[in-house]
């Protein structure tokens, strides 16, 4: 009498190496797709012989079995979960101080390409002007963090462009051959020689 938890066909340990290494090359859905279907060939079924036979674990090989069997995908919450949050999410009364005070010291592009707007305030200069507004140094970021939400707002650091003067072509000089002007004598004898 044969017993329930030996797998039904025989795999060699190799065999067993290769699909362990697809699965650690897969990430969600799709690999618990490929342990799912590797469970119903080789384990019928059973998740525990799978985590036995495979070294996989049960809850994700049964939460692929189940995703084959409804149709149903299920869909991590990991991104939901992870990193921090941004210093506008964490200190939103901040940040509209900060996107106020921006905004009295911007410029539009003069050239009205892009929808970029300079300032000519610095993060030193913003952070200052915030302090100033009553919120606490712990609240603020570092200054090189200050220019990172500066630039993520859209606000890029660069000086007032000012009315840009026009060159100074230089004068014609009568000594210069290429000058002065030619006469219709002056073209005849040159034609000539």
């Amino acid at each position: 009498m044969e017993s329930s938890t030996q797998p039904e066909t025989h795999l060699s340990s190799s065999q067993i190496a290769d699909l362990c290494l697809a699965a650690s090359k897969l990430r969600g859905v799709e690999r618990r797709s490929f342990q799912a279907e590797m469970t119903l060939k080789y384990c019928n079924g059973s998740a525990r012989l799978a985590e036995r036979v495979f070294g996989w674990g049960r809850e994700s090989v049964e939460v692929g079995l189940a995703e084959k069997r409804t149709g149903i995908v299920c869909m991590g919450a990991q991104a939901g979960y992870g990193g921090a949050k941004r210093w506008e999410e964490r200190q939103p009364e901040a940040a509209t101080a900060l996107r106020e005070l921006a905004e009295a010291h911007a410029q539009q592009d003069p050239t009205f390409q892009t929808s970029i707007a300079y300032t000519r305030l610095t993060a030193q200069e913003a952070i200052a002007q915030l302090q100033q507004q009553g919120f606490a140094a712990p609240q603020l970021p570092a200054p090189s963090t200050m220019a990172v939400i500066l630039n993520r707002m859209g606000y890029r650091l660069q000086a007032v462009v000012k009315a840009k003067p026009q060159k100074n072509f230089p004068k014609r000089m009568r000594f210069l051959p290429t000058s002065t002007p030619k006469t219709a004598s002056q073209t005849m004898a040159a034609s000539n020689e």
